[in-house]
């Protein structure tokens, strides 16, 4: 008895002839016919009826059907768990993130899935959000971390890592740097340097001085926030940057609360029908657990120490955790 035989009675029996079950199963009539009547033979009863205009199966048959559907069931069951280990070993992931996400828990993650799946060939690329999300949607990378104002795009699914509060970043020695806070409308003509278009920061920013009744003035922009806020640094206009990021950066930069503050999220994001290859859904889940599931604790951490530097004399001077 072959699966083979028990796959052509179950088409025969379903499509109630033999001329529309070699159709469906991409054979010729003769061949679907012989191998019945193998099985027939084999069993010693006989399986269809073939008086009728339609074929039926007979007391044996129906007795017989359940099974063979059962075993069929099992065999398609067995290839795919081959076919998922086959892509664990041999399949492919591929990575986006934005440039102003920072990659300290990346590498890790990229380390151990590598550890223990050292058969699948993983890519990271960097570029903006509006970028990284069409290529999500269009099936061109599996997973990204990206920043978002708003909702989510449609056809996609995915989860927050953190919220991000924006604030304004000037040098020391700038006008606004003795303040603490400033309305956001004050930025209604002030030159301003940002994050790109189509970044999640700067999406944020246009959406709440939209709100406020003006367009941003923007001065300079550049892909990458370190050189966001060097530019601010160098006097080149005020940065409007993660408020976390502004605090803890080398260049000194002051941050002034916004009010209201501009707020955007940094999410990790795959289509709603889940990633495709096993690689691909073996790598979310790890990217999950270590993004999302620690996230919680991460904010928690970050916000106690920016109430220590919020506190402390020399606030302004602070470390925190950046986002």
């Amino acid at each position: 008895m072959e699966l083979r035989q028990l796959e052509y009675l179950v088409a025969v029996v379903d499509e109630a002839g033999f001329t529309k079950a070699a159709a469906r199963l991409h054979v010729a009539q003769p061949g679907v016919s012989a191998q019945i009547k193998q099985l027939e033979r084999e069993l010693g009863q006989e399986l269809l009826d073939r008086s009728g205009r339609t074929v039926r199966p007979t007391r044996a048959g129906e007795a017989i059907l359940p099974y063979a559907r059962a075993a069929l069931e099992n065999a398609a069951a067995v290839r795919l768990v081959a076919d998922e280990l086959a892509g664990l070993v041999r399949g492919r992931v591929a990575l986006g993130t934005i440039p102003s996400r920072p990659l300290s828990e990346l590498p890790s993650l990229l380390a151990a899935f590598h550890r223990t799946h050292p058969g699948v060939e993983i890519t990271l690329a960097e570029d903006r959000s509006d970028h990284l999300l069409a290529a999500v949607r269009a099936g061109r990378l599996d997973v990204a971390v990206v920043g978002i104002a708003g909702d989510r795009p449609p056809g996609l699914a995915g989860e927050v890592i953190t919220e991000q509060e924006m604030a304004a970043a000037v040098p020391p020695d700038h006008a606004l740097a003795k303040r603490r806070t400033m309305p956001l409308r004050a930025l209604r003509d002030v030159p301003l340097v940002c994050l790109s278009r189509g970044s999640g920061i700067r999406t944020a920013l246009e959406r709440a001085c939209g709100g406020a009744g003006f367009q941003p003035r923007v001065a300079f922009e550049a892909g990458d926030p370190h050189v966001v806020a060097e530019l601010a640094a160098e006097g080149l206009g005020v940065a409007v940057l993660p408020r976390l990021f502004v605090a803890g950066h080398p260049t000194g930069l002051r941050p002034v609360a916004l009010t209201p503050a501009p707020v955007g999220r940094i999410e990790l994001v795959w289509r709603d029908d889940a990633p495709a290859s096993p690689a691909a859904r073996a790598f979310l889940a790890k990217a999950r657990a270590a993004l999302v599931d620690n996230s919680a604790d991460a904010d928690a951490d970050a916000d106690a120490d920016d109430a220590d530097a919020t506190d402390s004399p020399n606030a302004a001077d602070g470390s925190a955790h950046t986002r």
